[in-house]
C-alpha cells in the first residue's frame, strides 16, 4: 500500500515538473513576443499610456529574472527530486498568487481582460494545489539533504 501511495506522489511530482517547465517555455515566449511588439516607454507622450507601457514592461523584466528562471530550475530539480527544485517550484508558484492578482485587478477595472491573463490564469489556479501538495510532500524534497548531513 504504501508503495502506491509513494508512486502516485512520485507521479504527481513529474506532473507538477512537467507544468513548471511548459509554464517556464510559455513566459519565455509570451514575453519575447510581447518586447518584440511592445511600444517603447518614451514613443507615448500620454502619462498613463506610459506608466501602463512601464508596468507591462515590470512584469515582463520581473518573468525574465524570477518567474521562468525559478520554473526551470523548479521543473528541473522536482524531476531529480532536490531540495533546491522543491524550494524554487513553490517560489514559482507562489509568485503567481501575486502578480495574477495585480494583473486580474486591473483587467478588471480596466473592463478589459489582457492575452497574458487568459495565457496564465489557469497556471495561477493550479499553483493553489501544487504550492499545497509541494509543501505537503516536503519531506520528499527536504529528508534526502538531511541524510546527506548525517
Amino acid at each position: 500500500m504504501k508503495n502506491r501511495s509513494t508512486n502516485n506522489r512520485t507521479r504527481w511530482i513529474k506532473v507538477i515538473s512537467f507544468i513548471n517547465g511548459i509554464a517556464a517555455i510559455l513566459h519565455l515566449l509570451f514575453w519575447i513576443a510581447a518586447f518584440i511588439k511592445l511600444p517603447a516607454i518614451t514613443s507615448t507622450k500620454n502619462s498613463a499610456d506610459q506608466i501602463n507601457l512601464a508596468t507591462t514592461y515590470g512584469f515582463g523584466i520581473a518573468d525574465f529574472l524570477w518567474s521562468a528562471p525559478l520554473l526551470i530550475i523548479g521543473s528541473i530539480g522536482l524531476w531529480k527530486k532536490t531540495g533546491i527544485g522543491w524550494l524554487a517550484a513553490l517560489l514559482a508558484n507562489s509568485l503567481y498568487w501575486y502578480s495574477l492578482t495585480v494583473v486580474i485587478i486591473r483587467d478588471l477595472f480596466s473592463n478589459s481582460i489582457s492575452p497574458g491573463t487568459i495565457l496564465f490564469l489557469p497556471f495561477a489556479l493550479a499553483s493553489f494545489w501544487i504550492s499545497y501538495f509541494l509543501w505537503k510532500n516536503r519531506s520528499v524534497f527536504l529528508n534526502k539533504e538531511s541524510e546527506m548531513d548525517e
